[in-house]
C-alpha cells in the first residue's frame, strides 16, 4: 500500500490545542516537581485525554466493517421519460458520489472474506439534495416484513449468554421463516464469497418509484453491474485470507484506486408500470423476490467510477451516513414494506450514533443544493441559521417556503388495516428456478456442501426443519443436504439432546 509522509519544511507548523492555542511542550506532563503529582491546570494534557477517551463512536449495529471510496456518476442513456430526477436530466451529466462497501453481520474488526452479504451503499450529491441508494450485492433479502428485522439481526449476531456465534440461532430463525430460502441459497452459493468489492454487482434491492416531469409514475429496481467482471473466492481461499489478510477486500479497493486502476459499474433500471404491478403473479414489492429480466428487461442508465480514496477513514467512511429516505424529487418509495421500515430506522440510527446534526458532517452534507429549513440547535450544530429569521413555520417574513412543484406523486391505497401475515406468500418458486436453472450442476453441489457444512453445527431438530424447507424447493436440494448431514452427524456422533426446547445452546457454544 502506498504510504505518504509529509516532509519537514523550513517553516515548521506550530503545534496547537484544538482551540488553536500554541503548545510549548507536548512531551512532558505538568507536575509539582519532577516526582510530584500532576496539576489540574495542565489543560493541554486534559484536552488530549478527554478527546482520546471519546475517539470511538458506537459501531454500526449491522454493516460495521466497511471500506469507502469516492468518484462520480455519469449519465450515458436518457431515462427522462421515467423520472424528473435532476441526477439523470441529460446525457453526459456527472454527479459526485461516495460509496461504502461492507459486510453485514460481523463486528468492526471482523474479516472481509467471511460468507456474508456485502453492503453496497451509494451517496449521490445531487443539486436537489442527497440521494442515498442503499442496497447489497444481492437483489433480494432474507425477510419481507421490517417487524422481523431486529430478531433477524439478533439471530446472526452473538449468543447473549456465550457471546459466541451460534448456528442454532441462525438456522432456527431461517428454518422458521421460509421466505429466507431465496437469500440463503444466494448466500451459500459461490456468490456468497465475492473476491473483494470490485468484482461484485450491486443492487438497490427494494422496489422504488420513478416520477417524470408530467407526474406519471412507474415502479423501478436499480442494478449496478461490475465492469471488472464477477469473481468469487473458493471456500479454501476465503478461509486462508481470514487468517492471512482479514482486510483483503479493503486493501484491494484502496490499492487499486491508489494505482489508478479505477473500478467502475454500469447502472441499469428495471421498470414496471402500475398496471403491470396489479397483474403481477407475485407481490412486486416483496424484497425476497426478483423481477424477471425477460419480462422487465434491464435499461442502461449510466456508469459510476471510483477514483479517490478517503483522506481520513474516520471522517469520510466511519462517519458517512446513508439514509434511504433521502430521495430527491423524481424518486420516491414504493409500498415495499422493508423499504418503508428503513425510511425510519436509518436516520433514527444516525441520530443516535452520530448525533441529531449528522448531516452537518462534511461527508454527509449536500454539496450543490441550497439547504434551507427550520431545524435549529442540538449537539454538534456546525451551521448557524441567522437568529433574526423565524424558527417556526408558517410565518409572515422572508424565509424558506415550500415548493408545490416538488410535492410527492399521488397514489390510491385501500385495504383492511391489519397485521397481515406475509409468511403465507410463495416462498419457493423463484428459489426453485435459481436452483434448477441458474446454477450449474457443479454450483449446485457446492451450494449443498456449503449449507451442510454450516448447518451441521445446529441441533438435529433444526437441521430436520431446514432440510424440509430445502426439499420443498426441490427434492434433490433437500436430499443432497441431508446426505451430507448424515455423514457429518455420524462422524461426530451427534444425537438429539433430551431436554425441552425452551433454550437451545449450540454444541459449539456449550
Amino acid at each position: 500500500m502506498e504510504q505518504r509522509r509529509v516532509l519537514p519544511t523550513q517553516a515548521t507548523t506550530v503545534l496547537t490545542t484544538g482551540a488553536g492555542v500554541p503548545v510549548g511542550d507536548k512531551l512532558n506532563i505538568l507536575t509539582a516537581g519532577p516526582r510530584g503529582p500532576l496539576l489540574v491546570q495542565d489543560v493541554v494534557f486534559a484536552e488530549e485525554m478527554a478527546h482520546f477517551d471519546r475517539e470511538r463512536i458506537p459501531e454500526r449495529v449491522v454493516h460495521a466493517k466497511g471500506a469507502g471510496a469516492f468518484g462520480y456518476f455519469e449519465v450515458t442513456d436518457d431515462i427522462t421519460k421515467y423520472t424528473k430526477a435532476k441526477v439523470f436530466d441529460r446525457i453526459g451529466k456527472k454527479t459526485d458520489i461516495a460509496v461504502r462497501f461492507s459486510t453485514v453481520a460481523g463486528e468492526l474488526g471482523s474479516a472481509d472474506t467471511v460468507r456474508d452479504p456485502r453492503g453496497f451503499a451509494v451517496k449521490f450529491y445531487t443539486e436537489d439534495g442527497i440521494w442515498d441508494l442503499v442496497g447489497n450485492n444481492t437483489p433480494i433479502f432474507f425477510i419481507r416484513d421490517p417487524f422481523l428485522f431486529p430478531s433477524f439481526i439478533h439471530s446472526q449476531k452473538r449468543n447473549p449468554q456465550t457471546n459466541l456465534k451460534d448456528p442454532d440461532m441462525v438456522w432456527d430463525f431461517w428454518s422458521l421463516r421460509p421466505e429466507s430460502l431465496h437469500q440463503v441459497s444466494f448466500l451459500f452459493s459461490d456468490r456468497g464469497l465475492p473476491d473483494g468489492f470490485r468484482f461484485m454487482n450491486g443492487y438497490g434491492s427494494h422496489t422504488f418509484k420513478l416520477v417524470n416531469a408530467q407526474g406519471k409514475a412507474v415502479y423501478c429496481k436499480f442494478h449496478y453491474k461490475t465492469d471488472q467482471g464477477i469473481k468469487n473466492l473458493t471456500v479454501e481461499e476465503a478461509d486462508r485470507l481470514v487468517v492471512k489478510d482479514p482486510d483483503y477486500a479493503t486493501r484491494d479497493l484502496f490499492q487499486a484506486i491508489a494505482k489508478k486502476t479505477f473500478p467502475s459499474w454500469t447502472m441499469y433500471i428495471q421498470v414496471m408500470t402500475f398496471e403491470q404491478a396489479e397483474k403481477c403473479s407475485f407481490n412486486p414489492f416483496d424484497v425476497t423476490k426478483v423481477w424477471s429480466h425477460s419480462e422487465y428487461p434491464l435499461i442502461r442508465v449510466g456508469r459510476f467510477v471510483l477514483n479517490r480514496n478517503p483522506e481520513n477513514y474516520f471522517a469520510e467512511v466511519e462517519q458517512i451516513a446513508f439514509d434511504p429516505s433521502n430521495m430527491p424529487p423524481g424518486i420516491e418509495p414504493s409500498p415495499d414494506k422493508m423499504l418503508q421500515g428503513r425510511l425510519f430506522s436509518y436516520p433514527d440510527t444516525h441520530r443516535y450514533r452520530l448525533g441529531p446534526n449528522y448531516l452537518h458532517i462534511p461527508v454527509n452534507c449536500p454539496r450543490t443544493a441550497n439547504v434551507c429549513h427550520y431545524q435549529r440547535d442540538g449537539p454538534m450544530c456546525m451551521f448557524a441559521q441567522p437568529s433574526h429569521l423565524p424558527n417556526y413555520y408558517p410565518n409572515s417574513f422572508t424565509s424558506p417556503r415550500e415548493s408545490p412543484k416538488h410535492k410527492e406523486s399521488t397514489f390510491l391505497s385501500s385495504g383492511d388495516v391489519d397485521r397481515h401475515d406475509s409468511c403465507v406468500e410463495d416462498n419457493v418458486t423463484q428459489v426453485r428456478d435459481f436452483y434448477r436453472k441458474t446454477l450449474s450442476p457443479e454450483e449446485r453441489q457446492r451450494l449443498c456442501e456449503n449449507i451442510a457444512g454450516h448447518l451441521q453445527d445446529a441441533q438435529l431438530f433444526i437441521q430436520q426443519r431446514a432440510v424440509k424447507n430445502f426439499s420443498d424447493i426441490d427434492p434433490d436440494y433437500g436430499s443432497r443436504i441431508q446426505a451430507l448431514l448424515d455423514e457429518y452427524n455420524a462422524a461426530s456422533g451427534k444425537k438429539e439432546p433430551l431436554h425441552n426446547y425452551t433454550r437451545h445452546v449450540s454444541p459449539k457454544t456449550q
